[in-house]
């Protein structure tokens, strides 16, 4: 009598755990029939232009103007770089320029006053020699001619003007030679001393504008290299700025779904950062990543490979967006 109901209870927990099993596997069946599949997305990356600043003057970092996730604008100083030694350079380069000035100024002012003054009391001494030694020798002429002097008397009288006029010549010259002053070679040479001298000292001051750094665009300042007080190279990366207005968004797309990313077409992404953000973007960039990108296919499923295409795509609002965050496309 026990070994029956024994038999009995048995096939009662037999059929018990057969329903339920086919309970369990109906509810996954109707689950993988009937439960929604998950949604296919596409993940991406927000990115942006970040532009190096530096500059060519060697020194040390004097004070930095800005400090990191600073908002500027084009022309904004950003740091100060002191270089004595450009600074030496810069007054040695002015007082040589001082000097060849001073040299120009000297020669084009030509021959001094004084020089000047003695040249024309020597030409009017020299003038007044021959009127008298002309005046003479026309006295002993005419003395020798009534036979009262010698012809020698006479010919010393001739010599006396005939050099007496020589000088007044020679006066002549050296009083128009002081008029005139430098000449023209020393005066070319001087100008060129000049403009050779203000080309040293533009050099100098072109450096030395290096000394204040300046940002050229709009953005923020991603990074900052070096600490005040630093020495820095020249051509050393200073400042990193991320352009304001320079923000896109990169996907790596297969190419069987590359139909969805023509290009100017527009597309919608979610900014996970964002609290799942929906922003506007345009493709504007799609380039082949190249075989090193490509999905190879097995030969036996009858399947080709796949190329990888990195698209690039502007969003339409690039407000709060950071380079880094994720950007997902619902498929």
């Amino acid at each position: 009598m026990d070994t029956e109901s024994e038999k009995k209870a048995n096939k009662s927990l037999l059929i018990t755990m057969s329903v339920v099993m086919i309970a369990v596997i109906a509810v996954a069946i109707i689950g993988f029939l009937f439960l929604n599949k998950p949604e296919p997305i596409l993940e991406g990356q927000v990115e942006g232009t970040t532009v190096r600043v530096s500059g060519k003057l060697p020194g040390r970092i004097a004070c930095f103007y800005v400090s990191e996730g600073d908002t500027v604008q084009a022309g904004d100083t950003l740091v100060r770089i002191h270089s004595a030694i450009v600074e030496a350079q810069l007054t040695q380069a002015e007082a040589m320029k001082d000097v060849a000035q001073a040299q120009d100024k000297k020669i084009d002012a030509g021959t001094r006053r004084q020089i000047i003054q003695a040249a024309y009391e020597l030409l009017q001494q020299a003038k007044a020699g021959v009127s008298i030694t002309k005046k003479t020798y026309e006295r002993m002429q005419n003395l020798y001619a009534e036979g009262v002097i010698s012809e020698q008397k006479r010919d010393e009288a001739k010599a006396a003007y005939d050099a007496a006029v020589a000088a007044q010549g020679a006066a002549e010259s050296q009083y128009s030679l002081a008029k005139s002053g430098a000449q023209s070679e020393d005066k070319e040479s001087a100008a060129a001393l000049v403009s050779a001298a203000g080309g040293g000292v533009e050099q100098v001051k072109a450096l030395l504008e290096d000394s204040y750094l300046v940002a050229p665009y709009d953005g923020i300042i991603d990074q900052i290299y070096p600490q005040a007080s630093e020495l820095v190279a020249t051509g050393a990366p200073i400042i990193s700025l991320l352009k304001m207005d320079d923000r896109y968004i990169t996907f790596n797309v297969r190419e069987d779904h590359l139909n969805d990313f023509l290009m100017g077409s527009d597309i919608e992404v979610e900014i996970p950062a964002l609290g799942m953000k929906k922003v506007g973007a345009k493709v504007y960039y799609i380039r082949d990543m190249g075989s090193y990108a490509t999905w190879e296919a097995s030969k036996s499923t009858g399947d080709w490979n796949t190329r990888t295409f990195e698209v690039k795509v502007r969003p339409s609002d690039m407000e709060r967006l950071r380079p880094g965050m994720s950007a997902i496309i619902r498929k």
